[in-house]
């Protein structure tokens, strides 16, 4: 079988049939990138023909799987940095079992260290990445933490998407990024996907009366801009409402 089929198959059972072990009842369909948003991903990867790309937090690995098959097809000389301390402790190792099973540890790697102590070293070393998937923790900090170091990463023009935009404390650390360093909202890149209404994750469209889906899409897409720049020291602004 070739390996892009391997990476389809293993994506197909794992949306009908689920991880081998979950943390507990429900947790993979609470923690996990939906299918139909995992296919806007891999899509949106191809579109941007992505060689490297950066992902942060592995969990159950639908979404590494996205990424790998978004790799797999791209050809070119794919590489993926996965970053997860989590994923022995926390998750029993089965998203990384599920790329290596699926032939993706020939192209993936799993840094098991925390996204603020990987990423920095990943710049020292000179890593320069098409794309970034960001779906780590969720405190604004440290998602912070990670988009500035991303920015360093991934090339100008490039690409990055973030999971649970819904979040407050993800929406205002993009935010920043939006009002002070130039970067854009892909405006419908994730429309078809999941929503969220009202604090809720649903994967159906709510459709009104009026017939427009309402609620936000799950994820963001963000284009970086074409040029690296440092703003002036007092050009500065506000970015929580």
């Amino acid at each position: 079988m070739e390996l892009i089929d391997r990476v389809r198959e293993t994506r197909r059972r794992l949306a009908e049939d689920g991880p081998e072990w979950t943390r507990r009842e429900h947790d993979f369909a609470t923690v996990t990138l939906p299918e139909r948003d995992c296919d806007r991903l891999r899509d949106l990867l191809i579109a941007d023909r992505a060689e490297t790309v950066v992902e942060v937090g592995l969990a159950y690995g639908s979404s590494a799987l996205a990424i790998g098959e978004a790799l797999v097809a791209g050809g070119g000389t794919p590489r993926h940095v996965i970053i997860d301390p989590f994923q022995r402790d926390a998750y029993h190792d089965v998203g990384w079992n599920l790329l290596t099973r699926a032939g993706l540890d020939r192209i993936a790697e799993l840094i098991r260290r925390p996204s603020s102590e990987a990423l920095p070293r990943l710049q020292a070393e000179g890593l320069v990445a098409d794309a970034a998937f960001v779906d780590g923790s969720h405190r604004f900090h440290e998602v912070f933490v990670d988009l500035y170091y991303l920015r360093k990463i991934v090339k100008p023009g490039g690409l990055i998407v973030l999971d649970d935009d819904w979040a407050p404390s993800i929406r205002t650390a993009v935010r920043y990024f939006e009002r002070n360093l130039g970067w854009t909202v892909l405006t419908g890149a994730f429309d078809g996907g999941t929503r969220v209404i009202e604090g809720a994750v649903t994967g159906e469209q709510m459709v009104r009366g009026s017939g427009t889906v309402t609620g936000n899409p799950r994820c963001r897409a963000i284009r970086l801009p074409d040029e690296r720049f440092e703003p002036a020291f007092d050009d500065f602004r506000q970015f929580v409402e």
